[in-house]
């Protein structure tokens, strides 16, 4: 059953039996943990506002038809893009951190055109997979997470060191 709000997000954290370590301990139940819980409260207002301002945090379909998650869906228009922006501000406004969705929100769209552009080039299989996969986490209302790097510089420095 896809998940609909906040409440349903963090509950179907729950009881995973997870081993997670935090400075070097066992975290028993990372949900409860003040530490991790920020983050998933922040995530948790991403499938709140997509019922509470569905204008800007929702969006139609053209795969499966249906209302998705903004954060899953494949940018079709400049208002679409218009609309994301608006919502990311408003999570910013809301959560005052990251809400730790964009990464996986862009790597789907980039995934979308690159894919077909390998298909049409080699005649591989990749977009019409990823439109599967696009069409199972929209059904599912599933969260898609990336990770950012920047392998410049000497790693073993801060930052500011560098």
């Amino acid at each position: 059953m896809p998940i609909r709000n906040g409440a349903e997000y963090i509950q179907s954290l729950r009881g995973r039996n997870l081993k997670v370590y935090l400075f070097g301990e066992l975290v028993k139940e990372p949900v409860d943990h003040p530490m991790i819980r920020p983050s998933i409260n922040a995530v948790a207002e991403t499938y709140d506002i997509a019922n509470e301002e569905p204008e800007i945090a929702s969006a139609q379909s053209s795969l499966t038809g249906s209302k998705v998650n903004r954060f899953l869906h494949i940018t079709e228009n400049t208002m679409d893009l218009v609309n994301q922006n608006k919502m990311q501000r408003k999570l910013g406004q809301l959560t005052a951190t990251c809400f730790q969705r964009c990464v996986g929100m862009d790597a789907l769209n980039s995934l979308y055109s690159t894919t077909f552009e390998m298909d049409t080039k080699y005649g591989t299989i990749y977009h019409k997979r990823l439109i599967e996969f696009i069409k199972m986490i929209q059904n599912e209302n599933l969260v898609i997470g990336g990770a950012m790097t920047d392998v410049k510089g000497d790693r073993s420095l801060s930052p500011s060191q560098q």
